[in-house]
């Protein structure tokens, strides 16, 4: 089977969350079951696509509208994430520094969907599955189905995978004609509200929805920026799939980033090991607890309340934990998380920004981290987590409540129910009497780090859903 993933991110090209992992990890997977995946996504102007060696497959004009545009699409020749990858350059569009966070963002993903299915059209076999993530590629069912040029894509079944609700990439009307020509007593299958929706449209026609986990399927029925009555009226083709993790990637055993390499019967060592070297970049006591938080400073992850939650428990532990936060967004959030370092010198401290391998040594380094999330799909940094012997504090929400089981209830992470200082704070107290006694916590690190949350699973889920 040959499945076509259009992505806006993979992870090492572009990653800003979830979806850049995901992403990258799911065709090498599937390419291991005996299908043959690739993925294609926008060319940026980043250091992936001047440091690897590409060939040219295609090269001509395309256009949104009025505007045309020269198009190449290169693929990267030595297959050296394990799939084969095409990135789609378009002068002007496509060549900027960041994903996303430009004005005219509307224009270069469209450019980019209609540059995507110009080159498709022209094979000469057809691919089994066009798997499109979230709304940057969420036009792409749509015309497929609908648009005249690409009458010859019709029977190719689309399968939109939804990342994250929240961002649904509306635009007006008035851009309408920037689409390829299709019959206008079709525009509905674009529109929701007032706008033509990206998101919404991949809903209605795509052929399969799919979500990150379960639980994030059920919560979307109610909690879906406004599309939660089209999401239950498509509920019959909608499933869904809980992400795995790339078990290559994160592997403690294995780890080039790591100060010592470890698995789970030598986690105690090594986890020590690289607690010491992470505290000593960081000026924190390696005898103390450590938690942390990874991620994007925004409210979606709680992140607005960390300053708080964070001045809280480092005053009411006098001194007797250790907290470390990375991560960037809200300039607010950063400003005062900053800030804290100058009140609790010693014990606390943060990196503002994004830094792929002090995110490996914190997993690795750390005793707890902090998930106190208001809305995620899936979560991957709980099962990094895991994976690394590191105990996971979560709210119970979407993919964190189907992978998270409290040691109340015999599981090996802590859970709270809401997203506040309160809740956060108790589960922090929790999380200390955890950390007193060690013959527990080896325990639950020792079970953590085995448990299955690789990609194989999934993969195949996927694959089954494209067979039907």
């Amino acid at each position: 089977m040959e499945i076509i993933h259009l992505s806006a991110e993979c992870y090492p090209i572009a990653k800003v969350g979830g979806l850049g992992d995901v992403v990258g990890a799911l065709p090498k997977y599937q390419n291991k079951l005996g299908h043959f995946a690739k993925v294609v996504m926008p060319a940026y102007n980043n250091s992936f696509l001047i440091q690897n060696e590409f060939e040219v497959v295609y090269d001509a004009w395309g256009n949104i509208g009025a505007r045309h545009f020269p198009v190449r699409i290169f693929r990267e020749k030595t297959n050296k994430l394990g799939f084969d990858l095409y990135l789609v350059y378009i002068a002007g569009l496509t060549d900027r520094d960041r994903v996303y966070g430009y004005d005219d963002d509307t224009e270069r993903f469209l450019a980019f969907q209609i540059a995507t299915l110009d080159w498709i059209s022209q094979w000469e076999h057809r691919p089994d599955v066009i798997h499109c993530h979230d709304h940057h590629t969420g036009l792409v069912p749509f015309m497929v189905g609908n648009c005249e040029k690409y009458r010859g894509l019709r029977n190719i079944p689309t399968v939109l995978t939804i990342h994250n609700a929240q961002y649904q990439g509306q635009f007006g009307w008035d851009k309408l004609h920037e689409l390829p020509a299709f019959d206008l007593w079709r525009a509905g299958l674009l529109g929701w509200e007032d706008d033509i929706n990206p998101l919404a449209s991949a809903i209605k026609c795509a052929w399969r929805v799919t979500t990150v986990s379960p639980s994030y399927l059920e919560e979307i029925s109610y909690s879906a920026n406004g599309l939660e009555s089209l999401l239950a009226s498509e509920r019959a083709k909608s499933v869904g799939i809980l992400n795995g993790i790339d078990n290559e990637v994160w592997d403690p055993q294995h780890d080039p980033m790591l100060e010592k390499t470890y698995n789970s019967r030598t986690v105690e060592n090594g986890k020590k090991a690289n607690k010491a070297a992470l505290c000593d970049v960081f000026n924190l006591d390696p005898t103390k607890p450590l938690f942390t938080f990874i991620g994007r400073l925004v409210g979606e992850k709680g992140a607005d309340l960390l300053p708080e939650i964070f001045h809280n428990s480092l005053a009411h532990s006098r001194g007797n934990i250790n907290i470390l936060a990375l991560g960037s967004g809200d300039p607010v959030v950063e400003g005062k998380l900053l800030e804290l370092k100058n009140w609790f010198p010693g014990v606390y401290n943060a990196y503002i920004g994004y830094n792929e391998k002090m995110s490996h040594q914190i997993y690795a380094g750390a005793d707890f981290i902090l998930m106190p999330s208001r809305v995620e799909p899936c979560g991957l940094n709980q099962l990094y987590a895991l994976r690394y012997g590191t105990i996971p504090i979560v709210r119970r929400i979407g993919g964190l409540k189907d992978t998270v089981v409290d040691i109340g209830d015999g599981g090996f992470g802590i859970c709270h129910d809401q997203t506040s200082v309160w809740d956060v704070g108790h589960a922090i107290g929790r999380a200390y009497d955890l950390y007193q006694n060690k013959k527990h916590v080896k325990d639950i690190l020792k079970y953590s780090m085995q448990i299955d949350h690789s990609w194989d699973r999934a993969a195949q889920e996927y694959i089954d859903l494209y067979q039907m």
